[in-house]
């Protein structure tokens, strides 16, 4: 009998997703637990394995669709000998794709609508000739196909830079880049847009939005639509934390390293204990506590950002804290989060300092109550006791939802976060 095969809910915020690459053709045969097809879902790129045993009678979504809805038929799975008939079709829908279309169908018309306008030589594929033949699955981020296939450019010619060797948008922009030099052309980009009189048109770079960017704009709008953000800044001394820290990590195991974000995540977990009622969220009828720390930690990847769960922070030890967030961030970085791992959560800390931002803002992530913003430390001069000195600051800033968290407690929540950072001997105890 023939079974539909479905777009299935990857993640708990997954209402459709994009079709990124089937691994099977029509015809071939299949067992429970292959690896059929890679699936683009709001926060990574995942694999579906089959559920059944049979042979692979037709294919309903084209690689490269985006917008497939949730629990979609996209493929017929036929037991070994059956053959598809009209009826096993009759039942089946064109796929859900709102107003997308695949990127592969999109390619060819805009490099001819760059062609027509502008009279610009686009980039042609890379060939065999040029590049050594591959076989076999390649492994490419979503963003650098989507590149790719604008400019017809063939992704299985190129060679991956990323982890183990996956294909990234820095090999495919590299490659784009060899082939028009060795051809003096511009690779291809959307129709330049009309420009004000008296200044030529100036050609752009169009990216097609991936899933993960949809649900980012939808749920950060959102968030600041129906949320009212309030914001609360303080400045924490961290000369003792760092000391502390140096300490620590002089007598750590072998392998152990802890950071600074780490100590700020211990930090958000003591006060979110000491001050319970900024620890939930807001809904219709009540507001929702939680027992427990779970907090989400921003990381950002190729096309976006994801937030894993680092849970019962509160019982953890900075040791152990260490390696989830190290072992979080770098398979968030390559896309292979599980969905349990960036689903709920219900506080999230995003710290920009690495890249030297002084202070920001952040937006919730919704439905929780708030999200703190981690600056920069650097060595400021500060007045103690009357007198002048140098001291490495850093600035908080916690965006809250004044719907759950009023001003004076959201300020009793910093000054626990505070006086844990300035004496880190209250979160260790």
């Amino acid at each position: 009998m023939a079974i539909q095969i479905l777009m299935p809910a990857l993640s708990p915020t997954m209402t459709d997703g994009t079709l990124a690459r089937w691994l099977v053709s029509e015809g071939d045969e299949v067992r429970s637990g292959d690896v059929i097809a890679e699936i683009e879902t709001d926060k990574a790129t995942m694999e579906v394995e089959a559920l059944d045993d049979g042979v692979i009678g037709k294919i309903l979504v084209d690689e490269a669709t985006a917008n497939v809805a949730v629990n979609h038929p996209i493929a017929i799975l036929l037991e070994e000998g059956e053959e598809l008939d009209e009826a096993s079709l009759a039942n089946v829908s064109a796929p859900s794709q709102g107003d997308a279309a695949p990127a592969q169908a999109q390619a060819p018309a805009q490099v001819q609508a760059q062609a027509e306008t502008s009279q610009t030589p686009v980039a042609q594929p890379v060939t065999a000739a040029s590049q050594p033949a591959k076989t076999g699955r390649v492994f490419a981020s979503p963003l650098a196909r989507r590149i790719a296939a604008m400019n017809g450019l063939d992704i299985t010619q190129l060679s991956g830079t990323g982890p183990h060797h996956r294909i990234i948008k820095a090999d495919v922009e590299a490659a784009l880049a060899r082939t028009a030099q060795s051809a003096n052309i511009t690779p291809a980009a959307s129709p330049a847009p009309q420009a004000f009189a008296g200044h030529p048109a100036q050609t752009e770079r169009f990216v097609p939005h991936s899933a993960m960017r949809r649900v980012i704009a939808d749920r950060l709008q959102q968030s600041k639509q129906q949320a009212p953000h309030f914001y609360l800044t303080v400045e924490c001394e961290i000369d003792n934390l760092l000391s502390v820290r140096a300490g620590l990590n002089a007598n750590a195991p072998e392998g152990v390293k802890i950071s600074v974000n780490d100590m700020i995540i211990k930090a958000a977990a003591y006060a979110l204990m000491a001050v319970p009622d900024v620890n939930g969220r807001f809904e219709e009828e009540g507001c929702t506590y939680y027992s427990s720390a779970d907090i989400c930690m921003a990381v950002a990847v190729e096309g976006g950002l994801v937030t894993p769960v680092i849970s019962a922070v509160e019982k953890r030890g900075l040791a152990d804290i260490s390696a989830i967030t190290a072992d979080l961030a770098k398979r968030a970085r390559v896309g292979r989060l599980d969905p349990a791992e960036y689903a709920g959560g219900g506080f999230t800390i995003s710290n920009l300092g690495m890249f030297g931002v002084k202070e920001f803002s952040a937006v919730i992530n919704p439905p929780q109550s708030a999200i703190l913003a981690v600056g920069a430390g650097e060595q400021r001069p500060v007045v103690k006791n009357g007198e002048l000195g140098i001291a490495t600051m850093m600035s908080i800033t916690l965006s809250a939802d004044h719907r759950i968290v009023d001003g004076a407690l959201g300020a009793q929540w910093l000054q626990a976060f505070k006086g844990a950072v300035e004496n880190p001997a209250l979160m260790l105890l």
